[in-house]
C-alpha cells in the first residue's frame, strides 16, 4: 500500500484504506477509496471552497468528505447504502480531525432528496448508469428549486458514464483535471471530468 495513503489516514485520524465488495452487485459497485493524491489535486483546483457543500455519492468510509472538508473547509455530506460500511464512516466521524464538517446518511442514492445548499457533487463510479439517471433527476430537481452553480466531479469515469453525461441536455462540460501523471501506465480514464448543471 502507498505510504501516502496510510499517512493521510493517520493525520486525519480515520481508517479508510482497503477495498470492500461484500455487498456489491451489478447496480452498486465495490467500495474503493479515491487515492489521496487525486483528492489533493481536486482540493488544489480551487473549485471547492469554504462556502461550498459537497455531496459524495457512495461515500464508503468517508475519505472524500473528511479529506476535502479538512483541506478546503467545505461542508460535506456522504451518502452510503451499505449499512456495514456506513457504520465505518460514522466511527471515523467520531475520531476525524475535521469530523464536525462532515455528515453521513444511510440511504440509496436514488432515494436521496438533494438539499438546496449542495453545490458540489463527487462520483467515483459508485453505481450503475440506471441508478445514475435517477440521481441526476434528483439533482436537477434540487437545482430548479434553487438555481445555483452546481458542479459535478467524475473521477475515473467509465465509458457508460461518459456516454450518459454527453447526452444530458442539462449538463455542460466545464473542465477536466488530469491525474494520469500520478500513476504508472497510460490510462485515459485517469482524470476528473467536471460538468456544470445548466
Amino acid at each position: 500500500m502507498n505510504q501516502n495513503e496510510t499517512q493521510w489516514d493517520k493525520l486525519l485520524k480515520i481508517k479508510t484504506t482497503g477495498r470492500d465488495d461484500s455487498h456489491s452487485d451489478q447496480y452498486r459497485y465495490p467500495y474503493e477509496p479515491t487515492s489521496y493524491m487525486v483528492l489533493e489535486r481536486l482540493a488544489n483546483s480551487g473549485l471547492i471552497r469554504k462556502n461550498n457543500t459537497l455531496l459524495d455519492y457512495g461515500t464508503g468510509k468517508g475519505r472524500v468528505c473528511f479529506y476535502l472538508s479538512y483541506q478546503t473547509r467545505c461542508r460535506a455530506i456522504g451518502i452510503e447504502y451499505d449499512e456495514a460500511i456506513y457504520q465505518k464512516a460514522i466511527a471515523n466521524k467520531e475520531t476525524a480531525v475535521a469530523g464536525n464538517r462532515s455528515s453521513f446518511i444511510l440511504c440509496g442514492a436514488e432515494n436521496y432528496e438533494v438539499p438546496v445548499d449542495v453545490d458540489r457533487c463527487y462520483f467515483f463510479n459508485p453505481f450503475s448508469v440506471e441508478i445514475f439517471h435517477t440521481v441526476l433527476a434528483k439533482l436537477y430537481e434540487s437545482y430548479y428549486e434553487k438555481p445555483r452553480e452546481l458542479l459535478l466531479f467524475f473521477y475515473y469515469p467509465s465509458e457508460d458514464y461518459i456516454s450518459s453525461l454527453m447526452t444530458q441536455e442539462q449538463l455542460m462540460f466545464y473542465d477536466e483535471i488530469d491525474t494520469s501523471d500520478l500513476f504508472s501506465g497510460d490510462d485515459n480514464r485517469e482524470r476528473i471530468m467536471i460538468f456544470k448543471v445548466i
